[in-house]
């Protein structure tokens, strides 16, 4: 018996490895769309990514026998290195020996669910601090935000992606926990907090039509997850609390009586949201040996040096991930307030 994964056999734990990423797969928005790369176990915690640059068009016509001099290509790389990730909770035999729930199961499906959480926090966290940023209204900085979402941020933020040839999203990875793709309808993604749903859905053209799509107004489309809110033309938005604002950022007078403030409304600085846009390849997580592996750790109460009456038992995983910006000119962050 591996004393790896504890109290269970390695068969076991890869079963419960899948339930733990079948719990952990709705948490899990950002990591679903940007490039996946596995590390191999022993051989390194740093991944290196390697861009071509390309070449501007050739409009000068070649001369009659003259060989054209030879360009270099050149290549930018980008590094990301792993982290160690785990949690734990402790469990005691009374529980064990007279719960009439599964209370091991359950524990172990709720680490899942926090172990997808972790995954698209450490995401999260990495592309919010992108350099490639818009603001709503007429703001110039975070601290001047004093307007919601509207079509005008919007459609900046698509000019500029298709200015940088950013890709539209065509596939994301499977909802299951095997490794692999699903394709879907071209877009780029956005990633938002669920307060920005009401902004989003009253957003209006020129002349004052619904600008906004709903997933039911998809017709024949079918919604990427349970958590897209809808489409903007070439955006479609998925929703998180985990995409968590700025507090009090903007602290530009006026502010207060337009955006929400510390969560709620009246008085006070304006709260300010990110909306996350993203093309193709614009970013990559990374795990350890497999898609998004995770380690389940499950020790039953026993007797031990420590624990001579065999009282506790615990509950964990562990994982390593991390995340990285393969290319900021294919991403964007739009920074809002949310109407009182």
């Amino acid at each position: 018996m591996s004393s790896v994964y504890g109290d269970i056999t390695p068969r076991t734990a890869a079963f419960a490895a899948a339930k733990m990423l079948e719990r952990a797969l709705p948490s899990m928005c950002m990591s679903r769309f940007g490039q996946q790369q596995p590390i191999p176990k022993n051989k390194t915690n740093v991944v290196k990514f390697r861009r071509y640059n390309g070449f501007a068009p050739s409009t000068t016509a070649l001369v009659e026998g003259v060989t054209p001099a030879a360009d270099v290509i050149n290549s930018t790389d980008v590094t990301a290195t792993l982290a160690q990730y785990g949690r734990r909770v402790q469990i005691s035999d009374v529980i064990a020996d007279t719960h009439e729930d599964p209370v091991l199961s359950e524990y172990a499906e709720v680490m899942g669910e926090v172990a997808g959480q972790t995954m698209e926090s450490v995401c999260y966290n990495v592309l919010k601090a992108g350099t490639n940023v818009l603001y709503s209204g007429s703001a110039t900085s975070r601290i001047t935000v004093a307007a919601k979402i509207d079509t005008s941020a919007l459609n900046r933020a698509i000019r500029q992606l298709k200015r940088q040839n950013a890709k539209l999203i065509t596939r994301m990875l499977a909802g299951t926990d095997k490794v692999g793709t699903a394709p879907i309808r071209p877009g780029y993604i956005a990633f938002c907090h669920p307060d920005l749903q009401t902004d989003l859905e009253s957003l209006t053209e020129t002349g004052g039509a619904k600008a906004f799509k709903t997933p039911s107004e998809y017709g024949s489309y079918t919604p990427l997850m349970p958590n897209e809110m809808g489409s903007y033309r070439d955006i479609r938005f998925l929703s998180s609390t985990l995409y968590a604002p700025w507090l009090a950022a903007a602290t530009t007078t006026g502010s207060q009586s337009v955006i929400l403030t510390n969560g709620g409304t009246g008085a006070g600085i304006g709260d300010v949201y990110p909306i996350i846009i993203v093309g193709m390849d614009a970013y990559a997580t990374v795990s350890l040996a497999g898609a998004n592996s995770v380690t389940p750790i499950v020790i039953n109460p026993k007797p031990s040096d420590s624990d001579v009456l065999g009282q506790r038992g615990h509950v964990g995983f562990k994982m390593y991930s991390t995340a990285c910006i393969l290319n900021d000119a294919w991403m964007c962050r739009i920074e809002c307030g949310v109407a009182q």
